[in-house]
């Protein structure tokens, strides 16, 4: 696994993003480096709640094992991962292949076929063992590139300790 940095290169001809006449970035170009790969007993597809019961292993890259720190048995966190076995994309798809449903837009779905390949869920934290994260709820095939993991709800923490220190303001 190489290391590197997302590198985004911006078409100097264009706005600013806040400009209020600002297009869209599709001039941009984004690269991203996997941190490391998933390992499961699934090179094929299977359906996602098949695949999200069984324990998978997020093996994570030396160079990003730092990053684990912090970490626990117990939390919640989200996976970001790269469908790397999807060749193309339609934007409207019938749900789960299933034809009998009528077709929605990609954005309203769970498909892999996306205009960017990209997969998010949120597993719990079994074991970090080392490099290796033992996980279950990860519905990601085997040799998975993993482009980053989050603690789940960082925003929900937020939230609650303004609520609580607003109730204590309250209180005084």
């Amino acid at each position: 696994m190489r290391s590197g940095k997302a590198r985004v290169e911006p078409n100097p001809t264009t706005q600013p993003p806040n400009h209020p006449t600002a297009q869209p970035p599709s001039h941009l170009t984004i690269v991203f480096t996997p941190i490391g790969y998933v390992e499961n007993d699934f090179d094929t597809p299977a359906t996602p709640e098949t695949i999200a019961a069984t324990e998978s292993r997020i093996v994570v890259a030396p160079e990003f094992v730092a990053g684990l720190a912090g970490l626990e048995a117990g939390q919640r966190v989200m996976v970001v991962f790269y469908f790397h076995l999807v060749q193309s994309y339609s934007l409207l798809q019938h749900p789960r292949g299933d034809r009998s449903r009528p077709r929605q837009g990609v954005f309203a779905l769970h498909t892999p076929y996306r205009p960017n390949p990209i997969g998010v869920t949120v597993v719990d934290l079994l074991s970090v063992e080392g490099n290796v994260l033992r996980v279950r709820g990860l519905d990601a095939l085997n040799g998975t590139p993993v482009l980053d993991i989050k603690l789940e709800s960082a925003n929900r923490r937020i939230g609650e300790s303004v609520n609580r220190r607003i109730g204590e303001f309250g209180r005084r």
